[in-house]
C-alpha cells in the first residue's frame, strides 16, 4: 500500500542556534528537509485523527531553557523549564471547520522545544539528542491534534503512539 504524500506547510524556526547565547549542548542539527519528513510520515500515520483539509500547516522552534521558561510561566504559570510546549490552534471538536476556506492548508499550532532541556533528558535516557527532539515533536504534535494524559492510562497510550510514530521514521529509543 503506498502512501499519498499530504500536503504540509512546515515552518522550522531555530532559535537555539540564532540566540547570542553560548550553547553547550553539541549535536547535528536536523535539516529543515528531516523536519519536513517526520511529520508529513507522522501526519500520515495520524490521518485517521486528522480533520479534513486541502493540506495542513504548523510551526517548530528549538528554543533554549531561558525562552521555554518564560513562555511557560505566561501560559501555564509554571514558572520554570519545559521540554516541549504546544499550542493548539484547533479546539477538540473542531468546530470551525466548516467555516474555513477549502483552498487554503489547515493551521494546526505551534510546538516550541527546549534543546536545553532535550539534551539534559537524552543523556538521562541514554539516547541521542536528535532522537529526544523527534520524540517531542511527536508528543507535541499529539497534543496539537487533541491527545492528553490526564491520567497514567491516557499518559501510557500517548507515549506508546510516540514510539510508533518514532519507529515510522526509524528513530529507535
Amino acid at each position: 500500500m503506498q502512501c499519498q504524500t499530504i500536503l504540509l506547510d512546515l515552518s522550522v524556526q531555530n532559535a537555539y542556534w540564532e540566540s547570542d547565547v553560548a550553547r553547550t549542548v553539541q549535536f547535528d542539527a536536523i535539516a529543515a528537509e528531516t523536519w519536513d519528513q517526520w511529520f508529513q510520515t507522522w501526519l500520515q500515520q495520524l490521518t485517521t485523527e486528522l480533520p479534513p483539509a486541502i493540506g495542513y500547516e504548523l510551526s517548530i522552534r528549538l528554543s533554549d531553557d531561558g525562552e521555554i521558561q518564560q513562555l511557560n510561566a505566561q501560559y501555564r504559570h509554571q514558572n520554570k523549564p519545559t521540554d516541549v510546549l504546544s499550542f493548539a490552534a484547533l479546539e477538540a471538536e473542531y468546530p470551525q471547520i466548516e467555516s474555513l476556506p477549502k483552498e487554503i492548508p489547515l493551521y494546526l499550532g505551534d510546538i516550541i522545544i527546549s534543546v536545553d532541556t532535550a539534551a539534559r533528558q537524552a543523556e538521562q535516557q541514554e539516547h541521542s539528542v536528535t532522537v529526544e527532539l523527534a520524540w517531542l515533536a511527536a508528543h507535541g504534535l499529539l497534543h496539537l491534534l487533541g491527545w492528553d494524559h490526564p491520567d497514567e492510562e491516557s499518559l501510557t497510550r500517548m507515549l506508546d503512539q510516540q514510539e510508533t510514530l518514532l519507529t515510522a521514521v526509524g528513530l529507535a529509543l
